[in-house]
C-alpha cells in the first residue's frame, strides 16, 4: 500500500512541477502520518543527519566553485591549456577538454566547470568557425568532469549517505575521469580533422612561459587541497574552507576577477547555491529514514536475493534505472533516492560502495547531458542564446562515449577502486 502511494504522489508532484526538495518533504510526512508516526520526530531526525562534519564541506565547496567561476581561474587556466595544445588541430575545443579537467580538480560542481568554460570558450571556437552544436557539445561533455573529478560535491553527498570514505571516493574517480577526459581529446581530435578545422598559432617562448607562469596560483588550487587531504593534513571539511579560501585570495589578488566589495554578494549566492542542497539532503534523509524504519530495504533485498541474481544483471538493471531517473531529476536527488534502497543489496551482492559510487557518478553525468532536466543544456543554451535542441545535437557523440565508459567502470571494477586500494589500503 505505501509502495503504490508513494509512487503515485512522487510522480504527481513532480508533474505538477514542485521542487524536489517538496516532493521528498510531502512524500515523508505521508508515510509518516500512514505509519502513526509522531511527526514531531521529523525535525530531530533531520537534525541528527545534519550534524555531521563532513556536510560542512559542502558550503565550503560551493563557495570555493563559486569564487573559482568569477575569479579569473578558467581564463588563466584556458591560456595556459592554449599554451601546450592549441597547435593541434581543432586546437580550441582540445583546450576545452585539458582546461576543464584541470578546473574540474579545483571546482567538484559540473554547472559551475561548464558555466565558466563555456562563457570563454564558445564564443571563441564560434569565431574560429566552429559549427556551433560541436562547440556546445564539447563544453557541455566537458563539463561533466566536475563531479567526476576530485573534490566532488556528489561524492560527498554519496560518502556521508553510504557511511564511506570520502578521501577515498575522491581517489576512486581519478582514473575514470582521465579516461573520460582521454575519451573526449580523442574524438575531438577526430572530428576536428575531418572538418578541417583550423590550428592555432605557435606562442612565442616569451609567451608560452608567461601564460604557464601565470596558471601557477589556479594550479596550485588543487595541489594544496588535495594534497592537504591525502597527506593527513586536513579533513575533507578543513580541505574545502581552505579551497574556499585559497579561492578568495587567487581571484581578488592574482587574477583580479572581482573586487573586495563584491566579496559579500558572491558569498550570498554561493550561501544560496548550497542551502539549496542541503534542504534537498535534509529531506531526503528523513525519507530514507522512513524506508529503513519501515523494513522495505530487508524485503527488497530478500526480493533480490530470491531472483538469484548475479552481481552484473543487477548492476545492468540499476544502470537502466538510474539512467531513466536522470532524464527526469538531478544529481544529487537521484543518489538520495536511491542509495538507501540499494545499499542493503550491494552487501548482499558483494558489491564494493566504492566502486558503486563511481557507477553512480558516471550516470548522473549522463543526467546533466539528458533531457528533459539535463542542467548542462540548459546552462550552454542560456550563455549561448542556441535553441536547446542544437546543444542536445552537440553532445550527442559525447553521450555515447560516456555510456561505453559507463559499461567499462560498471564491469571492470579495478578502473575505481585500484588507486584507493593502492595508496590507502584495502
Amino acid at each position: 500500500m505505501e509502495a503504490i502511494v508513494f509512487l503515485v504522489v512522487f510522480f504527481g508532484l513532480l508533474a505538477a512541477g514542485l521542487p524536489i526538495f517538496l516532493v521528498l518533504g510531502l512524500i515523508s510526512f505521508i508515510l509518516f502520518w500512514m505509519d502513526d508516526q509522531l511527526l514531531v520526530v521529523v525535525p530531530e531526525i533531520i537534525v541528527n543527519h545534519l550534524n555531521s562534519i563532513t556536510l560542512m564541506a559542502i558550503p565550503f565547496f560551493v563557495m570555493a566553485a563559486t569564487f573559482m567561476q568569477r575569479g579569473g581561474i578558467a581564463q588563466a587556466l584556458i591560456d595556459c591549456a592554449y599554451a601546450w595544445v592549441g597547435r593541434m588541430r581543432g586546437g580550441l575545443a582540445m583546450v576545452c577538454v585539458v582546461a576543464t579537467t584541470i578546473f574540474a580538480a579545483i571546482s567538484g560542481s559540473s554547472v559551475a566547470t561548464a558555466l565558466a568554460m563555456g562563457t570563454v570558450l564558445v564564443p571563441a571556437m564560434l569565431a574560429r568557425k566552429y559549427e556551433r552544436h560541436f562547440a556546445l557539445g564539447v563544453v557541455g561533455a566537458s563539463g561533466t568532469l566536475g563531479i567526476l573529478i576530485p573534490p566532488s560535491l556528489a561524492m560527498i553527498v554519496y560518502g556521508i549517505i553510504a557511511e564511506q570514505s570520502v578521501p577515498r571516493l575522491f581517489l576512486a574517480g581519478v582514473v575514470p575521469g582521465l579516461i573520460q577526459a582521454g575519451l573526449f581529446g580523442v574524438w575531438v581530435l577526430y572530428y576536428a580533422h575531418r572538418k578541417g578545422y583550423p590550428k592555432e598559432e605557435r606562442l612565442p617562448p616569451a609567451e608560452f612561459l608567461q601564460r604557464n607562469l601565470r596558471a601557477l596560483p589556479a594550479l596550485a588550487v588543487p595541489v594544496i587541497v588535495l594534497g592537504g587531504i591525502y597527506s593527513g593534513i586536513v579533513t575533507v571539511t578543513e580541505a574545502a574552507a581552505l579551497s574556499a579560501f585559497v579561492a578568495v585570495i587567487v581571484g581578488l589578488f592574482f587574477y583580479r576577477g572581482f573586487t573586495i566589495r563584491e566579496l559579500i554578494p558572491l558569498m550570498g549566492e554561493s550561501i544560496k547555491t548550497a542551502a539549496t542542497i542541503i534542504v534537498i539532503i535534509a529531506t531526503a534523509l528523513v525519507f530514507g529514514h522512513w524506508i529503513t524504519e519501515s523494513g522495505i530495504t530487508q524485503r527488497l533485498v530478500d526480493y533480490v536475493v530470491s531472483l538469484d541474481l548475479q552481481a552484473w544483471q543487477f548492476l545492468l538493471f540499476i544502470n537502466l534505472v538510474m539512467l531513466l531517473l536522470g532524464m527526469f531529476l538531478e544529481v544529487i536527488a537521484v543518489i538520495l533516492i536511491t542509495l538507501p534502497l540499494v545499499l542493503p543489496i550491494l552487501e548482499a551482492l558483494s558489491i564494493d560502495p566504492i566502486h558503486y559510487a563511481i557507477i553512480v557518478t558516471v550516470n548522473m553525468e549522463l543526467a546533466l547531458l539528458t533531457p528533459p532536466i539535463g542542467l548542462n543544456l540548459y546552462v550552454l543554451s542560456s550563455i549561448s542564446k542556441a535553441p536547446i535542441t542544437t546543444v542536445i545535437r552537440g553532445v550527442t557523440p559525447f553521450i555515447v562515449l560516456m555510456l561505453a565508459l559507463l559499461v567499462l567502470v560498471t564491469y571492470v571494477p579495478a578502473v575505481s577502486t585500484w588507486l584507493p586500494n593502492l595508496v590507502m589500503g584495502r
